[in-house]
């Protein structure tokens, strides 16, 4: 059966259960109100109206529509890049292609959502993923695209319905991309509002989803202002959070592919991933060889005196991050300094710190990154848990000892950790492993997935069911 039969199938599958409804069933929404709402309760009701609706429809029909966005969306990743940089002014759009199709190809469906069972004597046991209801989504302006077009899958494939709060930054962007789906899932399966927003998204109106009692569950892919929030809301939430990722390089490292891993990973979407490498620490024994192969893969060194100085003042204000340079091109950020920009921009500038240098010790998310020397491995260690904080966020080593990537990983204890890989490699950009963009440290579910957004629910049978 190819894809067009199987939609038709779908559709009439559900249009022989609309017709069977008896009169209780609350009324579905006007066919005129549909994705994008006025306000947030409205917004809602229609989600909720449709997960009831969805609630009812086999599985084969979460894979007919996961299918459908894979196919139909791949169409629109170009242009989900360009705008992308267009409306938030950061990253840039090759790197953003590849962060939407890593979203849209690597996100798990409902093969995520494996059943387990136990039999024996007494009978049988099943434990089963099923939806919450009504997901609160709460997305960046960093990854506006790829975290709309990661959830949905997620989300979705659990069962779930989903009201998008997007970053009034992304707004314009993440609007035309919920109309999108919304409007691929009603062709697919002819429900509408499965995904919902309201026209003006803000923080008031996030604030107020928040509450709502159809909200089921609230999942925040942003900073700890928004996470702390939420988890005041009374609500499960499943929360992102800050990260401050070290890279820690020891002696023992091949050098020249550590120098390569880190400057892709520090240069990805010009480091606004919230898992992209923000500081280097490196054994003083191999800095100079380090660093220089980093110049090799397209690094640029800052290192006279008074452009290190001008660099720092372009990148800091009273201690803080610039946020106006936050996703900034290396290029941009050289003019923003004052320092004059090379005939081949630079993919990536270093600069040479102390280890408690404003730069070091504060997520900057623009893709400059301080480069911190240690005596030896061990300095090293105590130097990365400094710099990450106790944020438990992501971590990456390069060594070829076991032994030490072992006990980095352990003393780290981070949702992500990467050996001897760019930072991408954790959310399995070029490398194993599902794709996620919210990364929920902070709530412990760490690289989130279509069995994160569900219960787990137990069905028992007994007086036995057992053919040992």
């Amino acid at each position: 059966m190819n894809n067009t039969e199987l939609e038709t199938l779908i559709r009439t599958i559900l249009t022989e259960k609309l017709e069977n409804q008896t009169e209780t069933t609350t009324a579905p929404v006007s066919p005129n109100q549909v994705a994008i709402f006025a306000d947030v309760d409205s917004a809602i009701k229609a989600a909720h109206d449709a997960y009831h609706r969805y609630h009812e429809l086999p599985l084969k029909c979460r894979s007919a529509i996961l299918d459908t966005l894979r196919r139909e969306l791949d169409q629109d990743i170009a242009y989900l890049a360009e705008e992308g940089v267009r409306e938030t002014g950061m990253g840039n759009v090759a790197h953003k292609v590849l962060k939407n199709r890593l979203a849209l190809e690597k996100t798990p469906g409902i093969e995520d959502l494996t059943t387990t069972a136990l039999t024996g004597d007494d009978g049988m046991v099943l434990f089963e993923y099923s939806p919450y209801g009504v997901i609160g989504s709460i997305t960046p302006s960093t990854n506006p695209t790829e975290t709309i077009i990661n959830n949905s899958i997620s989300m979705l494939a659990a069962g779930n319905a989903i009201y998008f709060s997007p970053h009034p930054g992304a707004k314009a962007l993440s609007i035309w991309l919920i109309k999108r789906i919304e409007n691929l899932i009603y062709k697919t399966c002819g429900i509408h509002n499965l995904v919902v927003t309201v026209s003006q998204p803000s923080f008031e109106n996030t604030q107020i989803m928040m509450q709502h009692p159809n909200i089921a569950v609230l999942a925040v892919t942003g900073g700890p202002g928004i996470v702390d929030m939420a988890l005041r809301s009374g609500k499960k939430t499943i929360g992102a959070g800050a990260g401050n990722p070290p890279c820690l390089v020891d002696e023992t490292a091949e050098i020249v592919k550590a120098a390569q891993d880190v400057v892709s990973g520090a240069s990805l979407d010009n480091n606004i991933p919230c898992i992209a490498e923000k500081a280097l620490i490196v054994v003083e024994q191999v800095a100079n060889d380090l660093i220089a192969q980093m110049i090799d893969f397209g690094a640029l060194l800052i290192q006279e005196p008074a452009q290190v100085q001008a660099l720092k003042s372009a990148c800091l204000s009273d201690g803080k991050i610039n946020k106006n340079l936050i996703g900034k091109s290396p290029a941009a950020i050289l003019e923003a300094a004052g320092i004059p920009v090379p005939g081949k921009e630079p993919k990536l500038l270093i600069v040479e710190t102390m280890q408690d240098d404003p730069l070091v010790m504060h997520e900057q998310l623009m893709p400059v990154l301080p480069v911190v020397r240690v005596r030896d491995f061990e300095q090293g260690v105590t130097v990365a848990l400094e710099v990450e904080g106790g944020l438990h966020h992501t971590a990456i080593m390069h060594s070829q000892n076991v032994s030490r990537l072992n006990k980095v990983a352990q003393l780290m204890q981070t949702s992500i950790f990467v050996k001897n890989g760019p930072s991408y490699a954790g959310i399995g950009f070029g490398a194993e492993g599902f794709c996620t963009f919210t990364i929920a440290t902070p709530t412990g579910e760490g690289t989130t997935s279509a069995r994160t957004f569900c219960r787990l629910r137990r069905c028992t049978l007994t007086n036995g069911f057992s053919i040992r």
